[in-house]
């Protein structure tokens, strides 16, 4: 079983304009579909509230790990793939998502990559990595349109 998530996906914008959508933190909302209460910040918690239709419900909590400027933004999360039990009764495992930026000719290669999963028990372990594999799938296409407008 693989212990990681990755999508890739081709930008026509500068670094500059994608790595803002990334990281300030309500422009990373309006694309993720997340109400986020503060902005992100290395060492700090960010906390908020799903957007999502159908999920209004859910918290947002996640650890800010990285910031490296036009490169790399990275924070760790609850791995509960959406499970509700998981979410209410609170799970001890967090995974790592890190957004690399690589500048090409026609704009910005974004690489998401989620790790982690490793730690997380079976029978759960598969259905988070179904659920944030397709959920990433949706997630790079709506950056992609945002930032693309």
């Amino acid at each position: 079983m693989t212990d990681a998530i990755v999508k890739t996906i081709e930008i026509a914008a500068p670094v500059a304009q994608v790595w803002d959508a990334l990281t300030d933190h309500r422009k990373f909302g309006a694309w993720f579909l997340v109400a986020l209460d503060q902005p992100f910040a290395v060492g700090g918690i960010s906390t908020g509230h799903m957007t999502y239709p159908g999920y209004e419900h859910f918290p947002w909590e996640s650890r800010t790990v990285v910031i490296d400027p036009m490169t790399r933004f990275a924070f760790e999360w609850p791995a509960t793939g959406g499970d509700e039990e998981a979410i209410r009764n609170g799970v001890p495992e967090w995974t790592l998502v890190e957004f690399r930026l690589e500048p090409i000719e026609d704009g910005t290669r974004l690489t998401v990559t989620e790790s982690g999963f490793d730690h997380v028990p079976e029978p759960r372990r598969s259905d988070v990595l179904r659920s944030n594999d397709g959920g990433w799938a949706e997630q790079v296409r709506n950056i992609k349109a945002y930032v693309e407008g």
